[in-house]
């Protein structure tokens, strides 16, 4: 695993412990099998790992003293010892009887001003993590490709879907050419008609989306420049991306799965994608904007009788 990759998924302080089954499900899938050993132990057991020293940790998953240590990191602990608090405080949580968490944050019996409040956080950290962790560079040259672009095509399914729409739609409103394809065989056939000059997005949290990334390899194989936002900066999907835009992927739990925290993320970098290629087109923007805005103006204000 690259510097890079530990540094997107690292947080400034270490996770609650309620939240540690929750982070070891986002993480596992990036971690080598020795560590995702380490992962399922310590949140399959916390009571009986959090009794365990760092050697009898490894020898009870097969795995070196190292990699126990580097699973702590990467799960948000500065070390072993940090881990250990965290796995003795989650027993003493689920010893104690209190009310079953819905989320790694929110109890089944919290107030509803309470789970507004924390959710409201959580929306807050996703976005701050997101905006920490986008590449800059990468967006200037993505916003720089759209921007000229005779055609963009947008490729998602399920929540993913739903953001592909939003960009397309924020597109079309400032001039550009802009489709945003939900169904896989038909984004694939549109594919094969772009070439360079065209640009291509794939949005995809887990990056390895089959449906997404298939017809994105068609639009790179054929010259468009492709885009690929993403919550896994080493996913599949990155292969046949020129320019990969990250996303935050720490924060999810069963009730608010990938499919919706990373929503929230992914719509930042839409955002931030839509408005500099705005910035970059304001002379078209403009007016093309004030055009679709006058021409609904009537849907929102009563007509006279």
């Amino acid at each position: 695993m690259t510097s890079d990759l530990k540094e997107s998924f690292s947080t400034d302080s270490p996770p609650a412990p309620a939240a540690l089954a929750a982070k070891v499900r986002t993480l596992a899938p990036s971690m080598t099998r020795s560590m995702q050993r380490v992962a399922e132990a310590v949140a399959g057991d916390p009571a009986g790992c959090a009794a365990l020293t760092v050697t009898g940790l490894a020898e009870l998953t097969g795995t070196s003293e190292a990699t126990v240590v580097r699973t702590a990191r990467l799960l948000g602990y500065p070390g072993y010892r940090d881990l250990r608090l965290a796995l003795a405080g989650l027993a003493a949580h689920q010893q104690s009887g209190r009310a079953p968490s819905v989320t790694a944050d929110i109890a089944v019996d919290d107030p509803i001003a309470d789970v507004v409040a924390k959710l409201a956080y959580d929306e807050q950290q996703t976005l701050a993590d997101t905006a920490a962790g986008l590449d800059t560079v990468q967006l200037g040259a993505a916003v720089a490709a759209a921007a000229t672009a005779r055609r963009i095509d947008i490729y998602g399914v399920g929540a993913s879907s739903l953001v592909g729409q939003d960009l397309a739609q924020k597109l079309a409103r400032i001039g550009l050419i802009a489709h945003s394809h939900t169904d896989p065989h038909l984004a694939v056939t549109n594919a094969v008609q772009l070439r360079s000059g065209d640009v291509a997005i794939a949005i995809t949290h887990s990056g390895s989306t089959v449906d997404v990334i298939e017809p994105l390899r068609v639009a790179f194989d054929r010259g468009a420049t492709t885009i690929a936002i993403t919550g896994r900066p080493d996913g599949p999907v990155t292969q046949y991306a020129d320019h990969v835009l990250t996303t935050s992927t720490a924060r999810e739990s069963e009730l608010r799965p990938a499919a919706m925290s990373s929503r929230t993320s992914q719509l930042l970098v839409v955002d931030c994608l839509f408005i500099g290629v705005a910035q970059r087109t304001y002379e078209q923007a403009a007016p093309a904007l004030a055009a679709s805005y006058e021409a609904l103006a009537h849907r929102h204000t009563p007509r006279p009788r």
